[in-house]
């Protein structure tokens, strides 16, 4: 009975991991083969030079990054679900992300349980304490995945905080120097390649977008959306606060820069308060009870030694 019990979890884990594979790699296929129908830039601009006018300059550059980031970013990280979010928040913007960590979850749901029943499966064991075990394996395969990711976002946004200022003076320094905020997006997305890649990736992509044909707005918002840090989502917003009231964005930069600078000292200070109430529980589990042993033991064992003498000798 308990095998086909594990027969049945094995086929029914084929066949929900085939399905998935099967609804998410579908739209992708779509789209993939209607990126690769569009003609090259070539065979646009004779056709267009035949049928009117000077032909539009199309970069095929730019069109191959259009390709390539379409079949690998979702359209629009507003619109994302909160996986999907989680997911472009740690780095990972694949089309199939989502469907490899769902098929990660159900792989770690289902073979745990079937693990530990088929390694228990000769041991002495009431069925309600098994089933139990199976219950709580089967919920940490679910909890696990989740908890990684969250690890994995927290150290990506940790690295994208501590580069931000670096970028950010940058920033002023090029838009001070006389070039336009695209320019600039791109002249900092390459100095910073070598030092600071997961900014410098992020940068690449807002030019992307807006040269693939989104406003700048937009491309800004999707940068905080997609990063998920405070400090990136206020510079979006102040950059398309500047760009839509038409005000200096030297003077922004400098300013938000001198705030960011404030904010970091502030946190560096609230950090170092936290430190003596989170060094409480070392200093009450792991130092005092040494301690006590190391102050307290010698006496403790001279007065087990006198009451040992005093039993002895009111025994005699």
């Amino acid at each position: 009975m308990e095998l086909i019990i594990i027969l049945t979890l094995i086929a029914t884990f084929v066949l929900s991991v085939s399905a998935m594979a099967y609804l998410e790699l579908r739209p992708r296929r779509a789209v993939l083969e209607r990126l690769q129908g569009l003609p090259s830039p070539g065979a646009v601009s004779g056709a267009s030079s035949r049928v009117a006018g000077p032909p539009p300059v199309v970069d095929p550059k730019v069109l191959r990054a259009i390709r390539k980031g379409a079949a690998r970013t979702p359209v629009s990280p507003g619109g994302a679900s909160n996986a999907q979010k989680r997911l472009l928040h740690a780095g990972y913007r694949s089309g199939s992300a989502l469907m490899t960590f769902n098929v990660i979850r159900l792989v770690t749901m289902v073979g745990l349980p079937s693990l530990f029943w088929m390694f228990t499966y000769h041991m002495h064991m009431t069925p309600a304490l098994r089933l139990l075990a199976a219950c709580v394996l089967l919920l940490l395969g679910y909890v696990t995945p989740w908890l990684v990711l969250q690890s994995l976002v927290r150290r990506r946004q940790h690295r994208l905080r501590l580069s931000l200022p670096d970028a950010l003076d940058l920033l002023v320094i090029c838009v001070e120097a006389g070039m336009g905020l695209n320019q600039a997006l791109v002249k900092v997305a390459e100095e910073l390649q070598q030092t600071h890649p997961l900014i410098s990736e992020e940068l690449k992509l807002v030019n992307l977008e807006i040269r693939a044909g989104r406003t700048r707005a937009e491309a800004l918002r999707n940068l905080g959306e997609r990063t998920g840090v405070d400090d990136i989502i206020s510079l979006a917003a102040t950059l398309i606060q500047t760009d839509k009231f038409g005000t200096s964005v030297a003077r922004s930069l400098r300013v938000h820069s001198e705030c960011l600078r404030t904010e970091r000292t502030q946190r560096a200070e609230e950090a170092a308060a936290k430190t003596t109430i989170k060094l409480i529980f070392p200093l009450l589990l792991c130092i005092f009870p040494a301690l006590l042993v190391v102050v307290l033991g010698p006496a403790f064992l001279n007065l087990a030694h006198i009451l040992g003498d005093v039993v002895s000798k009111s025994a005699k």
